[in-house]
């Protein structure tokens, strides 16, 4: 299931994204970084496809060949995917313990 990384609703989109597509529900652009499975706070250019140009705005339209959209479970969770605060806490949790 494809969901809008900002207003979190299903979106209909078959095949892959375009540039251009936006959410029908809040009107965000919709091929960008923070809903591509590739994203990776942790990772160098925050992308763990090696290959991808550096894209500095994360949350805007881009021209990026290596984005395939982020698959969420029928709940709307993703596990393939963490915020940059989730991410640091997760490492605290593994450093630390819980």
């Amino acid at each position: 299931m494809k969901v809008c990384y900002f207003c979190r609703k299903e979106l209909d989109i078959s095949g892959r994204a375009a540039r251009g597509d936006e959410c029908p529900h809040c009107g965000a652009d919709v091929k960008i970084c923070l809903n591509c499975r590739f994203f990776d706070p942790n990772s160098y250019n925050e992308c763990s496809e090696p290959q991808a140009e550096r894209v500095k705005e994360k949350d805007r339209s881009n021209y990026c060949d290596y984005f395939i959209f982020r698959e969420t479970g029928d709940d709307g969770s993703t596990t393939d995917i963490l915020t940059p605060e989730d991410a640091a806490r997760e490492n605290l949790k593994k450093l630390f313990g819980e």
